[in-house]
């Protein structure tokens, strides 16, 4: 059955265009993903076919008496507590137990974050029957634990799904087509047989190809006119006697220029960082507990526990929602006061802090006020910063008001960078970015000198970007974990199908859907790329280990210190071992292709 039918879509904003002539057409069972740069208008988009805005060209037809659940990037709520908005019986319960708000049932929907009202909203939508569902950013503000649930809901649903998301891994885990909207234009991609049946590899795969082509064509067309070029430069007398349709096409020919690229050059993040001495930051036996309020008693977030950041240390912090995370990041940054134990921070250390909730923006302003801050103009420096960071032309004029909520995150990604620190705090650095400004941090990072902190519900981001991982139990407990996120996840028994899941009717079981799912094949760019990865993260794990043995042979009988380097000795040699186990399974998978090391 067909529920939404869009034709020759239009739209735009202010000054802008957006895309033009898109078509679309969602049946039960499709779900199909939609991706594209920041403000290329894919929440735009979803709002014309679920009805909220009306197209400035084309027209959206929906099936009789369709029911169509709308999830939006920034839902409103109605007045009343959580277990209202929900409704009483035990599934909107359980729902919101999944997804972390199971401790706020009670609470008024106004008070909530909003990323709480995210949740609600989600919750809301998954305890009710659907012909088709519209999500915007939904794993925006779950934990893991919550984004793994919601992948098994939507790899049972039945319907017809839209879904707009840069969590790499949900895509490629739920969608069986995806839309990309790329300078106006859309292009779907439908999995073939090499792409496996997932979404996401047919858009990777399609991007490649369509790339492909039009660097073939350009040179197609620059040979010719290379040729036409000759053609017409020949003499005088020879020029009258030449056609005068032929003269106007060549000419035609040699003027023409490729299209232009979605953005100019590469995301310029390299802006320099400080000089980082040998003492990073040390957390020794630091502690924190929310003070009594009226309406709660005392609440221990972060029992003891001893870290030391080190220059080129990749952490992860993972837990829960609710656990403390971002907390830890606001103690370590000096925003908030540890209330047992002390923080020493090197001399050196400058933080860069991209938060959560990103950086106080002034809404009013436009991104070259923004930028400039208390100049009176922007300098040269000023101007080409901006375009490093895609904001070119008429773009540096636009107020932020009318900047999608990933073009304010790579701004706010500008504001920390332009600081130059040394210690880069990341609380869920991937909400809102495109797929191309997420792989161009990860890169960046790769070659970062400094400390990185990252709290992160991307499981591929964390993956690529962090060697050494903090688990917070949620009651206040903290470990080590071995092995980096998949460690973690492998631990916490993350590849298990999570057997409460709601079954809906005639959705086939999760066994069934993962049977017929086969992983593809990494292909030759990207095993090049994971292998670099995977013997960098090698080295940076031996290099922590001899200079934890060289400590350890300069201890001498202290044996209070001899103890604790011990045993972040043991540590460090498990972190060795994994790492070496990674990159021998991904040397394999190389060789068999004829890929040999990146050294």
């Amino acid at each position: 059955m067909i529920v939404i039918d869009a034709q020759k879509l239009s739209a735009s904003r202010p000054n802008r265009p957006l895309f033009t002539d898109i078509s679309l057409t969602l049946s039960e069972g499709d779900r199909v993903g939609i991706v594209g740069l920041n403000g290329c208008g894919k929440s735009t988009l979803l709002r014309i076919l679920s009805g909220e805005y009306s197209p400035d060209n084309g027209v959206v037809h929906r099936g009789r008496g369709a029911r169509i659940g709308i999830l939006a990037q920034q839902p409103v709520l109605p007045a009343g507590t959580v277990r209202d908005a929900v409704g009483e019986d035990w599934r909107g319960e359980a729902m919101l137990d999944k997804l972390g708000m199971s401790g706020l049932l009670d609470a008024q929907t106004h008070e909530l974050s909003g990323g709480q009202q995210k949740r609600v909203a989600l919750a809301q939508l998954l305890v009710n029957e659907w012909d088709a569902l519209i999500l915007d950013e939904p794993t925006n503000h779950l934990d893991l634990d919550a984004i793994s649930y919601l992948e098994e809901w939507l790899a049972q649903y039945r319907g017809g799904l839209l879904l707009v998301t840069h969590d790499r891994h949900v895509l490629d885990r739920v969608t069986n087509k995806v839309l990309e909207i790329d300078r106006g234009s859309a292009y779907m991609h439908i999995p073939t047989s090499k792409t496996a049946g997932s979404g996401y590899a047919a858009y990777l795969a399609g991007r490649i190809e369509r790339e492909e082509r039009a660097a073939t064509a350009e040179q197609v067309r620059k040979n010719l006119a290379r040729t036409e070029l000759a053609w017409l430069r020949r003499g005088a007398p020879a020029r009258t006697t030449k056609p005068k349709a032929r003269m106007d096409a060549a000419k035609e020919l040699v003027s023409r220029k490729a299209d232009a690229p979605a953005r100019q050059g590469e995301l310029g993040l390299s802006l320099g960082s400080q000089r980082l001495g040998s003492k990073g930051i040390e957390l020794q036996g630091i502690a924190f507990s929310w003070p009594a309020s009226e309406k709660s008693a005392e609440h221990e977030v972060l029992h003891a526990f001893d870290y030391t950041l080190e220059p080129g240390d990749r952490l992860g912090i993972v837990g829960p929602n609710g656990a403390g995370k971002s907390t830890l990041l606001d103690l370590i940054a000096g925003r908030l006061k540890p209330t047992g134990g002390r923080i020493e921070v090197g001399s050196t250390v400058k933080i860069g802090y991209y938060d959560q909730l990103g950086r106080e923006l002034n809404l009013s302003q436009t991104v070259r006020e923004a930028v400039m801050g208390d100049k009176g103009n922007p300098s040269v420096e000023d101007i080409n910063l901006m375009k490093r960071f895609w904001f070119d032309g008429d773009s540096q004029f636009a107020p932020l008001s009318t900047l999608s909520g990933g073009e304010r995150r790579r701004l706010q990604l500008l504001l920390t960078l332009i600081e130059q620190p040394n210690v880069l705090m990341l609380d869920e650095p991937t909400n809102d970015l495109d797929l191309d400004t997420l792989r161009a941090l990860e890169e960046y990072l790769d070659d970062w000198p400094g400390i990185v902190v990252v709290v992160s519900h991307d499981r591929v981001f964390l993956d690529r970007t962090v060697i050494d991982v903090l688990a917070l139990d949620g009651e206040g407990g903290t470990r080590q974990v071995v092995g980096g996120i998949a460690g973690w996840l492998q631990q916490r028994g993350k590849q298990t199908t999570n057997q409460n899941a709601p079954k809906l009717k005639s959705a086939p079981a999760i066994d069934s859907v993962q049977s017929t799912k086969v992983k593809p094949a990494k292909s030759p760019s990207t095993l090049r790329r994971l292998l670099g990865q995977t013997e960098k993260t090698l080295a940076q794990a031996t290099e922590k280990l001899q200079k934890l043995e060289r400590e350890l042979s300069a201890v001498g009988s202290d044996h209070v210190e001899l103890a604790r380097v011990s045993a972040e000795l043991a540590l460090a040699q498990q972190s060795v071992d994994a790492a070496e186990e990674h990159w021998l399974t991904i040397a394999a998978e190389a060789e068999s292709q004829g890929i040999t090391s990146t050294q």
